[in-house]
């Protein structure tokens, strides 16, 4: 059965803003239950994580954070909002619309230590020049900040990196911790093709950092000339799921085809490793060249894929060892939302797919919790979906009780 944990009132509406700040207090600010970001202005939750010691803050509502409690009747206030610099605010409207905002979080692998989580939020700040309109000209780039956990408060800790691409839409941007305690980053190459070969530009890349910022010695193009060394992978286009299988320790990713730009669907489940090509925009759908990879499976029509992972809990037994991902649906008459339930051999090639979860619409982020429970979140008012009168919802999915 699905639980529903809708919050009770909106938050504020939010825009790109600059560098994250505590709005309010927080009671408990780990609490039990799992992390969820809303994007930009649109009241859906675009990313969900769990905290390394079981114990897990909520982001939810449009770009500020709020905690998910076991009580879907209680109020939860917001943990930290993404503003526009009150210099900024008469001048720079709020950007409430597409997809972004704040965008991405993932708690350190070492959180019960250290109180860090990251996020990956819309920035944007004051050029000095107008425009001939006479217009404040404004900069905008996506960056990741670190927060720490201070006397019931996130609060600001380091600013990790900046100036990836940004604009409303295809900009990425997902954070995790792989299992060599690297931060992996993806970003989006903002409809500006080129941007995914441009080994001088972070746009269309999965990144790799050191927890502090700095670049691993041994990432695959520290010592390439005109090439930035944060770069683990490249030729990607808006990759928003990411996970790496246990056992194995491989990387697998879900992004966007380019529907619109390239014919219809090209949705890929990639295998993403060090120093690789992922193509895109030399070749996409089921094209292949040598020295460039080609997905392990490709939708067409698009699907849409969001969020990424390997199950391993014991709620649901039938998902153990499953790589899942939720899916959007695509646009169009030809819909198909919901979560995909991938099979893979001991190689990692794809050997069975299903879906389930299929009549919530519009299906994003998606979490294991520390009970085993899946939590997936509705996407249905970004603009895109059909909402119901309890949308937007994060639902609690375990396996159905014997003899029911």
């Amino acid at each position: 059965p699905a639980r529903s944990f809708a919050p009770r009132r909106p938050a504020p509406r939010s825009a790109i803003g600059s560098a994250p700040r505590v709005v309010v207090s927080v009671r408990d600010l780990v609490a039990r239950g799992f992390i969820s970001v809303r994007s930009g202005g649109s009241r859906s939750i675009s990313s969900a994580r769990t905290l390394s010691d079981g114990n897990l803050p909520a982001i939810a509502p449009s770009s500020s954070a709020c905690r998910l409690e076991d009580d879907p009747s209680r109020e939860r206030s917001p943990l930290i909002g993404i503003e526009p610099p009150s210099s900024l605010a008469p001048r720079c409207p709020a950007r409430t619309g597409g997809e972004i905002g704040l965008m991405g979080i993932t708690p350190h692998p070492e959180f019960a230590k250290n109180k860090w989580v990251y996020i990956a939020y819309g920035h944007q700040e004051a050029t000095g020049e107008k425009d001939a309109r006479g217009r404040e000209r404004v900069k905008i780039d996506v960056r990741v900040m670190r927060l720490r956990e201070s006397e019931g408060k996130f609060i600001e800790d380091k600013l990790i990196i900046s100036g990836f691409p940004a604009q409303s839409n295809h900009a990425g941007c997902l954070l995790r911790f792989g299992p060599d305690g690297k931060l992996y980053i993806t970003t989006g190459e903002m409809f500006r093709r080129e941007l995914s070969q441009d080994m001088t530009s972070l746009g269309g890349k999965t990144l790799r950092l050191n927890d502090d910022g700095s670049v691993p010695e041994d990432n695959p193009f520290v010592k390439t000339a005109n090439a930035r060394p944060e770069i683990w992978s490249l030729g990607h286009r808006n990759a928003q799921g990411m996970d790496w299988q246990p056992g194995t320790g491989v990387m697998y990713q879900v992004e966007h085809g380019p529907s619109g730009e390239a014919g219809t669907g090209g949705d890929e489940l990639n295998r993403v490793e060090k120093g690789k090509n992922y193509g895109w925009t030399t070749i996409h759908h089921k094209q292949s060249q040598d020295g460039l990879e080609h997905p392990l499976a490709e939708w067409s029509p698009a699907i849409a894929p969001s969020q990424l992972l390997f199950y391993t809990g014991d709620a649901i037994p039938a998902l153990k060892g499953k790589l899942l991902f939720t899916a959007l649906g695509g646009l169009g008459g030809n819909k198909r939302p919901g979560v995909y339930v991938i099979s893979l051999d001991a190689a990692g090639a794809v050997t069975g797919q299903t879906r389930i979860l299929t009549s919530l619409g519009r299906l994003r982020a998606i979490a294991q919790g520390p009970d085993g429970a899946l939590y997936v979140s509705t996407s249905n008012r970004d603009g895109r979906g059909r909402p119901a009168d309890s949308d937007d919802r994060i639902l609690r999915i375990t396996a159905k009780p014997a003899g029911k």
